[in-house]
């Protein structure tokens, strides 16, 4: 009570801060700080920039150029981890490109035709050919990589120089080193589109002449007649085979599935085809026909006329019978052969007989023939096999209760002929169907619980929430931990002494003697009051007097800190 100061009623800011020890001060200015810096992050947080893909799979001269002219045009931008995207704000991404596409970039790491617009003053035939070549390479590279399946594409292009001589020129040659996307495949038609747009782009180049190779070095192209050397299996009849039996399979699966259910069939096909091209020649003769229904294919009549002695001349016009037209046979083919008159004979007969006379006919008729050619078709179907394994049925009794049963041996019957019917079952060809009824295996599924701090939509919600969270977690400790005890230590008064007629408000100091308050049914001392007990009625008749200043001062003790 001895050291008190005089206040005013309504303290001012700069009084309250004065009022306080140094080290509070020290602890409201950190706080203060700390807070205003919690608050500063937090607004910052709150309106981060959302971060869309400008480009990516840049090569590093494009990534390099696009990231210099960024910074020359003030576009704040992040490069993805490894380089393989250029991030900037979403707000700005169709104007940066835009604004990109003007000056040129991305240029691309493979340069086509625009290789020839820099043709300089000077350049020989070789180096304009050559650049040419590049530039040609160059395009396919880039139509080759817009097929969906192709991440990336090298063509490399054989253009031998041509000369005069026809019989001295080389036919140009060309490879496709393709690298696919992760999980994707070129099925036959995109390698025989890859093909064909490599080979109709370059004069005199031939499909056969154009491989492809994947990244891993198998040739996915068919190889040219003769490369294989006549070894190995063909990879296009491995694939027919393959589709025939997915082919029945699939049919079987479908028409059982809707009598036993989804998952109570299993079915498996194997096809033998015959690959072989086999060729045949047959030739047939008709038998002879009559004469009237035969043509005839050559003929030759010799008659000869001899007088009646030994040195008799022929008489007549020489070749005149011989360029008479033939008569009409006399005899069928297959009759028999008619006797040959005598000399004399023939003499009587033609009225004169002074000679003999000699007539010989020889005619060839045309003969039937057949040639037959036949070739026989590749991928003949020589044999099926088919097997089926179905589930036992389930069947609900009328408590509810789930039992299986086999199927009966008519209804096994009856689901055989199904599947015969369904791949085309021929007995002579040696094809063959079992089908089989057993109970499927039930596979135990041990469900792993994850715990909820595991799940990943927890985790990616405390993510999201951390930085808002810690930011009003820290600003809290810092507001209840430094800033609000120094606010308090600034609203509490210093304790004064009262002056008659006059209204105290007063914190005591911190070295103020404390004595203990005595309450007003303290027993009367019968000894002279002493100095303490003096002390204590002044204290009683300020409590009577000024209620609120005793308040106050109870009110620093509690406050304050205890004397060392």
């Amino acid at each position: 009570m001895s050291e008190v100061a005089t206040l005013s009623a309504n303290p001012t800011l700069s009084q309250r801060l004065s009022g306080l020890a140094p080290a509070q001060r020290m602890r409201l200015a950190l706080g203060v700080g700390i807070l205003l810096v919690v608050v500063i992050v937090g607004l910052m947080m709150g309106r981060q920039a959302d971060w869309r893909v400008l480009y990516a799979n840049l090569a590093d001269k494009d990534g390099g150029a696009i990231v210099a002219q960024l910074s020359t045009m003030n576009v704040p931008y992040k490069v993805a981890e490894g380089g393989g995207a250029i991030l900037v704000p979403a707000d700005r991404v169709h104007d940066t490109r835009l604004r990109l596409a003007t000056m040129g970039l991305p240029k691309g790491s493979v340069a086509g035709f625009e290789m020839m617009e820099a043709n300089r003053f000077g350049m020989t035939q070789f180096q304009e050919r050559l650049t040419f070549q590049r530039g040609l390479e160059g395009e396919l590279t880039r139509s080759i990589q817009a097929l969906s399946s192709v991440q990336s594409a090298r063509v490399h292009l054989a253009l031998p120089n041509q000369n005069g001589f026809f019989r001295e020129q080389q036919k140009p040659s060309a490879s496709v080193l393709v690298a696919l996307h992760p999980g994707r495949s070129l099925d036959r038609a995109q390698l025989a589109g890859i093909v064909h747009l490599v080979a109709s782009s370059v004069p005199e180049l031939t499909p056969a002449a154009v491989s492809v190779l994947d990244d891993t070095g198998k040739l996915l192209s068919t190889p040219a007649d003769g490369m294989d050397g006549g070894r190995g299996v063909d990879a296009h009849q491995l694939q027919y085979v393959q589709q025939l039996e997915q082919l029945y399979t699939q049919r079987i699966m479908d028409i059982l599935e809707p009598v036993v259910g989804r998952k109570n069939v299993k079915a498996q096909v194997t096809a033998e085809v015959d690959f072989s091209q086999t060729e045949s020649t047959s030739e047939s003769h008709r038998p002879n026909q009559t004469p009237d229904s035969s043509a005839v294919r050559s003929q030759q009549v010799v008659e000869s006329v001899n007088g009646g002695g030994a040195g008799a001349l022929p008489t007549g016009i020489p070749g005149a019978t011989t360029n008479q037209p033939p008569v009409a046979a006399a005899a069928p083919v297959n009759g028999a052969a008619q006797a040959l008159a005598a000399a004399g004979a023939s003499s009587a007969a033609g009225g004169s007989g002074s000679g003999a006379s000699k007539r010989e006919s020889i005619i060839n008729y045309e003969v039937d023939k057949t040639i037959r050619v036949v070739r026989g078709g590749t991928g003949l179907v020589k044999r099926i096999s088919a097997a089926v394994v179905l589930n036992h049925q389930t069947v609900t009794d009328a408590r509810g209760k789930t039992t299986t049963t086999p199927l009966s041996p008519q209804q096994t019957e009856q689901l055989t002929a199904l599947v015969r019917e369904t791949v085309g079952f021929n007995k002579d060809r040696g094809d063959s169907v079992n089908i089989m009824n057993t109970p499927f295996a039930i596979e135990t599924q041990t469900i792993t619980e994850v715990p909820l701090w595991r799940q990943p939509e927890i985790q990616d919600l405390a993510r999201s929430l951390a930085w808002p969270l810690g930011t009003l977690l820290l600003a809290a400790l810092v507001l209840m931990g430094l800033v609000r005890p120094a606010l308090r230590a600034m609203g509490e008064t210093m304790v004064v002494k009262p002056v008659p007629g006059e209204r105290l408000d007063a914190v005591v100091a911190d070295d103020t003697d404390r004595p203990p308050l005595l309450t007003s049914n303290a027993p009367k001392p019968v000894e002279p009051p002493t100095q303490a007990q003096l002390r204590l009625e002044e204290a009683r008749k300020l409590t009577r007097d000024n209620p609120a200043a005793v308040a106050n001062i109870v009110k620093g003790w509690m406050g304050s800190e205890a004397p060392a």
